[in-house]
């Protein structure tokens, strides 16, 4: 699949008729797999052309058109890349090429550090909670999640979610070098991308020796476990929707459990991704909580089984204060549903349905999760 998928300009395009361009984290999820099937070096290609929009201050694109500049430049404002960023998976991706003994050079890590440090230093934060804001919903890959029910005006509706999230990347707010920084129409701080820069900035941190990336990660996992809602069992979000939608029990409301020092929390959010009155599914944890009203096992982003969330926790339970089993449950799990689903983009987490685009490029992360968990 990813060989075919493969593009001239150096990419596993997601999927060639829906998804042509090249998304950030999808490519971080694609140079995992290229690893696990012994092709390093398609797997730092794909990076270097994934950092490849960095800009002056590190700002990384979460879209790269380098295969069409113009496309879509007027939406965004700029040429070539998008205005907005995605969880920078980066920092993981290249700690696992370093693990499976792939040589790197400096200028790609140097990117990878500076794309981090951007986040860290660079991105406005939220006063109370101190957790880094977003610029979009987009920048956390959970485009119509219910987190952000609270943003479109009398009600989650799919019209005017669709018109609201393009009126927010118009009022995205930047810095001098054009970089995002905030957004003068939303004030959100969600914990599911917070999670993932403390995460990917600890392990770029510690496979490279970078101190400073790992006390701010740990500072930043520090601020999200304030963020813990034992009524809800989740990590909620901070800001303007604090009160309301940002409560939502989502999947990547729990993805503090990759950074969190508090075992507890490890094992409560693992159990309710497994937990079948919660999160579970016999093809993988659902995107939102069952008892969620806006629960639908089959509508995008408000209850399919998603791959590459999976995946993140799935890494979570190979932590070693995670509950025995775990890891290999999900893993079980998910293997078995990018199998039925024919690897789609997500799928429905009780009967396997394959949704979205089908293949996508990213779902081959089963690759990953059997290799090592030793699964036939």
């Amino acid at each position: 699949m990813l060989e075919h998928h493969w593009v001239a300009e150096g990419y596993a395009a997601p999927n060639a008729q829906v998804y042509p361009w090249q998304w950030l984290w999808d490519s971080c999820f694609h140079a995992l797999i290229w690893a696990e099937l012994g092709r390093p070096d398609r797997a730092v290609r794909e990076l270097e052309r994934a950092l490849s929009t960095q800009d002056d201050h590190g700002f990384v694109a979460h879209m790269n058109y380098e295969r069409d500049p113009g496309f879509h430049a007027d939406f965004w404002g700029r040429r070539g890349a998008s205005s907005i960023t995605q969880p920078p998976m980066y920092g993981h991706a290249l700690a696992e090429l370093v693990r499976r003994g792939t040589e790197l050079d400096g200028v790609l890590v140097g990117r990878a550090e500076r794309g981090l440090r951007f986040l860290l230093e660079r991105r406005r934060r939220d006063e109370a909670s101190g957790l880094l804001l977003l610029a979009h919903p987009w920048e956390t890959g959970c485009d119509d999640s219910p987190r952000w029910d609270d943003l479109c005006p009398g009600g989650w509706d799919l019209p005017r979610w669709y018109a609201r999230k393009g009126e927010l990347v118009a009022s995205v707010e930047t810095d001098d070098a054009g970089s995002p920084i905030g957004n003068h129409a939303m004030h959100i701080a969600s914990a599911g991308f917070n999670a993932l820069v403390a995460y990917n900035a600890r392990e770029l941190g510690e496979a490279f020796g970078i101190d400073h990336l790992v006390r701010e990660a740990d500072a930043l996992a520090a601020r999200l476990d304030d963020r813990w809602d034992p009524g809800q069992r989740t990590w909620a979000d901070a800001g303007e929707t604090a009160a309301g939608s940002g409560r939502a029990r989502t999947l990547d409301g729990l993805l503090g459990a990759l950074v969190t020092a508090d075992p507890a929390l490890v094992a409560t959010a693992l159990g309710d991704a497994l937990d079948d009155a919660a999160h579970g599914g016999r093809f993988g944890p659902a995107g939102v909580h069952r008892a969620e009203p806006t629960f639908s096992a089959s509508t995008y982003w408000r209850g399919p089984a998603w791959p590459q969330l999976s995946y993140l926790l799935w890494r979570a339970a190979r932590r070693p204060e995670a509950p025995a089993g775990a890891s290999a449950e999900l893993a079980r799990r998910t293997v078995a549903g990018a199998d039925l689903s024919g690897l789609a983009e997500y799928w429905d987490p009780d009967t396997g349905r394959g949704l979205g685009a089908i293949p996508q490029s990213w779902t081959g992360l089963c690759e990953v999760v059997a290799g090592v968990e030793g699964l036939a």
